[in-house]
């Protein structure tokens, strides 16, 4: 087998990630990527996670901007950017100048002007203003409004279904004891989002408030300004404006709250005759339980009823049913024919969920509701359809559409959505960010709905559906796509690591149920070969194992064991949690989540074994060899992971 590039084995694609490059004044900095500016940090504490302009289309895809004429100049005190950029596609093009200056003191001016060449159909085209949750969520916010008194109040710590804070001009919060950063932004009127709804790490503040009408046009040669300025009062907190590059320190400690959840993967009804050719090898997967996809809307019946059957038999995997119904006003008559595929496949499912097909879309603060029955209506039709089986319910997409619309808690047996990281923005970086929102989506959601049963995905990197637009984004170069069916990091390193934290994730906030991924096709873990393209895999015979597949098979393995503490003191760095298997000793996972070696002092570890999934064995992954299988003696000083590595560290 050839030796894939390092590119390929870590990310699944050549495409380069954008090149960022670190400004400084004095103790006031920030990274210039792509054209937007991200971590702008004082005294070296993050004020502002991200400030970006641009371009989204009717779906809601954003266009990626062609940079040109980067000017960037820098004297200690002072720092200035200037840039031409072009974001363009066969419908429309649009090009802006822009000016960015930032000074000692902590003020930050960032300018556009944007010229239509064409006319601009968009859902939305301005700056965002991304707010960090650290010191952040929950803390005091000043708000300048618009055309309404201002107010003194708090950013959300539960997640906000709808907007916190409507007509902003400028926003004010405590950096640190005595130090404020004001942000102000003109040009249009601005309002916030919590933007954990979508998994992202962050509030989000952006331009033109939805009760305007959506999508709308820039008019061609009709130029549009707006801008964004911070400020800062205070001292410069006391901190080092270094980035704190030394080891991580992880410390082992005693029995935790909690267990790893019941590991489970996704079954989409295309991917099951192709999961069927596969068997052998996904049984030493060995998930605990399949979530088999019903979509009334494409005519899913018989045929696929018996297909889950026969993979549930040969697996020994229970089934649970995922029903996405016609969405008419007669609940009952939408799901008989269902019912009756059921009984005549001969599937048992364990449980079913029903979601109606107009909650498969979102309907933004403001919007109205589609017509379509009650939730008593429907979950009572389906406990006369399915008597005896469990019943799910809340929302096959994305814990947006849940928050925005509850179900209520006493007609179900359990509650389920799943999770997207690339809704907003593909880059690594920030879908890695996005497990730092997963402990609120997961708290935020047990709380309104009385700590009831919980179960979650299947999650994965791709998009499985657009709730937002009329399709997913198309991918045909295999690059990093918001929105998109096809990621290219499914195959790589960065999902194992992904995948490590987001189980870790599940497991501190008592996660019942998790399912990840599907068996083959775009969200697999072995592979298929798709129209779409795979380097690497794309030469490689069917059957060959993704990275994170040996991850899937450790994890179910040990589902339901009980945590063990476990603590990393840079948890954006290394993922570390913990469980102790009864009568078969303690196993501590580690994840380095970031694209470069991470060095791991690990306290309470005595006696320990270690086997390592990294980019140096990727080959033996792809080619099944039993990564976790073969564990060495730990040895002393500190531990070296990789990018994305992942280490499991097993104690007697």
């Amino acid at each position: 087998m050839s030796e894939p590039s390092l590119a390929i084995r870590l990310y699944g694609t050549e495409e380069a990630a954008p090149e960022t490059r670190l400004l400084k004044a004095g103790v006031l900095s920030a990274e210039l990527d792509g054209g937007a500016l991200r971590s702008i940090r004082f005294g070296g504490v993050e004020m502002i996670r991200a400030i970006a302009f641009l371009l989204r289309d009717e779906n809601w895809g954003t266009l990626s901007p062609q940079i040109d004429d980067l000017s960037v100049r820098e004297d200690g005190g002072s720092f200035s950017v200037s840039y031409r950029a072009t974001c363009e596609d066969a419908k429309r093009k649009l090009v802006y100048d822009t000016r960015i200056s930032g000074t000692a003191d902590g003020s930050l001016n960032f300018e556009v002007t944007a010229h239509p060449h064409t006319d601009v159909l968009t859902n939305r085209t301005g700056f965002i203003v991304l707010h960090p949750l650290v010191g952040v969520a929950g803390r005091p916010v000043k708000v300048q409004h618009v055309d309404s008194p201002d107010e003194t109040s708090a950013f959300p710590d539960r997640i906000d279904p709808m907007q916190p804070f409507l007509d902003i001009r400028s926003l004010s919060h405590e950096v640190t004891p005595g130090t404020w950063v004001t942000c102000t932004m003109t040009g249009d009127t601005f309002e916030m989002e919590d933007q954990r709804n979508w998994s992202d790490a962050s509030y989000k503040t952006y331009v033109r408030p939805l009760a305007r009408p959506w999508p709308y046009i820039l008019k061609q040669g009709e130029p549009i300004t707006q801008a964004v300025r911070l400020s800062v009062s205070g001292a410069a907190p006391a901190a080092s404006t270094q980035a704190n590059t030394g080891a991580v320190n992880v410390t082992l400690g005693g029995e935790g709250s909690g267990k790893l959840p019941v590991i489970g993967i996704g079954v989409p009804a295309e991917e099951a005759p192709h999961a069927l050719q596969e068997v052998e090898r996904l049984n030493r997967l060995g998930a605990r339980f399949l979530i088999c996809e019903v979509d009334c809307r494409r005519g899913d019946g018989l045929a696929e009823m018996q297909a889950y059957r026969k993979l549930s038999e040969a697996l020994g995997a229970p089934v649970t049913l995922e029903i996405v119904t016609p969405g008419s006003m007669d609940p009952a008559a939408d799901l008989k024919p269902v019912a009756e595929a059921v009984r005549e496949s001969g599937l048992k499912p364990a449980a079913v969920e029903i979601f109606p097909a107009q909650d498969m879309k979102s309907v933004l603060p403001g919007s109205p509701w589609p017509e379509m029955p009650t939730f008593e209506a429907i979950l009572g039709a389906a406990r006369e359809a399915f008597p005896g089986i469990r019943l799910g319910g809340g929302m096959a997409t994305y814990f947006t559409e849940l928050n925005r619309k509850r179900p209520p808690a006493g007609l179900l047996d359990f509650v389920t959505h799943t999770t997207c990281p690339i809704v907003h923005a593909a880059d690594d970086r920030s879908v890695m960010e996005t497990l730092e929102a997963l402990p609120y989506i997961f708290l935020s959601t047990k709380a309104f709905m009385d700590e009831m049963p919980y179960h979650v995905g299947p999650s994965t990197i791709g998009c499985r559906e657009n709730p937002y637009g009329n399709a997913t984004t198309p991918n045909p170069d295999n690059r990093r796509t918001c929105l998109s069916r096809l990621d290219p990091r499914q195959r790589s390193q960065f999902n194992a690591a992904y995948t490590v934290a987001y189980a870790a994730a599940c497991a501190r906030a008592g996660v019942d149920a998790l399912a990840m991924g599907a068996p083959t096709g775009p969200f697999g873990f072995i592979h298929r070969k798709l129209e779409a393209p795979a380097p690497f895999f794309e030469t490689q015979a069917n059957g060959v194992f993704y990275p994170a597949f040996h991850v899937m098979a450790a994890l179910a393995a040990d589902s339901g064991a009980a945590l063990v503490d476990a603590d990393s003191d840079r948890k954006s760095a290394v993922e570390a949690f913990a469980y102790r298997r009864e009568g078969k000793g303690t196993v501590l996972w580690l994840a380095n989540l970031t694209p470069t070696a991470q060095e791991v002092a690990l306290q309470g570890a005595d006696g320990a074994k270690i086997a390592i999934l990294d980019d140096t064995k990727f080959a033996d992954a792809v080619a099944g060899k039993e990564i976790f299988a073969e564990a060495g003696a730990l040895g002393g000083g500190p531990l070296k992971l990789g990018a994305y590595a992942v280490a499991r560290v097993t104690l007697p």
